[in-house]
């Protein structure tokens, strides 16, 4: 009997201390997560470099041709003219050959940013786009055929002349000589060198056109001279949109450095020698 209630006794003892167990907090220790990993810095992207957009007519040399070297390039004075003014601003420049006739209506649409073609600052010219400072004086000359009878600018104003011009579309040679001559007596064609095509098969009497292309016509072409007279003396600039001002100003802050520093006398040297 008493070794039954020491058993019992026991075994109460045990189930107290189970209890007591069961019933005390348990303190977990957890573990820190660990640090998130910080995320790679990254590197600012390059400003994009803006693009100056310009629009000319590759068929007016010294001005604007297409390079001899590889059939494609478009080089001449307008174009390392812009080039450096692209440069003064920080621009890449971008050039894109169009009809003559079109320059000014693409600058006017925004579709380019400026226009250089050896193009002169008309009245009319000023109510569609504005124009930088000049940056070359042109000479517009009469190429003519040897013997002809056209002698001097005089000529073409006699109160008999009959004669037929041939122009390039679009130019102040074409806006001049129909002012003079009436719109019978003048062709327009697409391009000077069309012009001066048709001169030599004998469709015009004579070509009006920039002095400096016409030299280059002439050199190509045997059996044509110039007229020691000129037709007309005029400035050339660069066309912007009227709504651009910011540009408009930038770019002659541009054309005046370049004027300062001999830039700009330097590249027309390089592709009209001194006489």
């Amino acid at each position: 009997m008493k070794k039954l209630i020491s058993l019992i006794l026991a075994l109460t003892m045990v189930f107290a201390l189970c209890a007591c167990g069961g019933s005390k907090e348990e303190v977990k220790t957890e573990k820190p997560a660990p640090a998130e990993e910080a995320a790679p810095v990254e590197e600012a992207a390059p400003a994009e470099v803006k693009k100056l957009v310009m629009g000319t007519n590759a068929a007016f040399p010294p001005y604007e041709f297409i390079s001899d070297e590889d059939g494609e390039t478009i080089v001449g004075i307008d174009a390392e003219i812009a080039a450096a003014v692209a440069e003064k601003l920080g621009m890449d420049l971008e050039i894109i050959d169009m009809e003559f006739g079109s320059i000014i209506t693409s600058v006017q649409a925004g579709k380019i940013d400026i226009g250089m073609a050896g193009m002169t600052v008309t009245e009319e010219r000023l109510q569609n786009v504005n124009f930088s400072e000049t940056y070359a004086t042109g000479i517009q000359s009469i190429i003519v055929p040897e013997g002809s009878a056209i002698t001097c600018v005089d000529d073409l104003f006699a109160e008999d002349a009959d004669y037929m011009v041939g122009v390039q579309e679009s130019t102040t040679g074409h806006i001049y000589s129909e002012d003079d001559f009436g719109t019978d007596h003048v062709t327009a064609f697409s391009t000077g060198a069309n012009a001066v095509q048709a001169l030599l098969s004998g469709k015009v009497d004579c070509v009006i056109i920039d002095n400096e292309p016409a030299k280059a016509y002439v050199a190509a072409n045997e059996g044509l001279v110039i007229l020691d007279t000129s037709y007309a003396v005029e400035d050339y600039a660069i066309a912007v949109a009227k709504d651009n001002t910011e540009l408009l100003d930038a770019i002659n802050g541009a054309l005046a450095e370049l004027t300062a520093d001999g830039t700009v006398a330097a590249i027309l040297a390089k592709y009209i020698p001194a006489d």
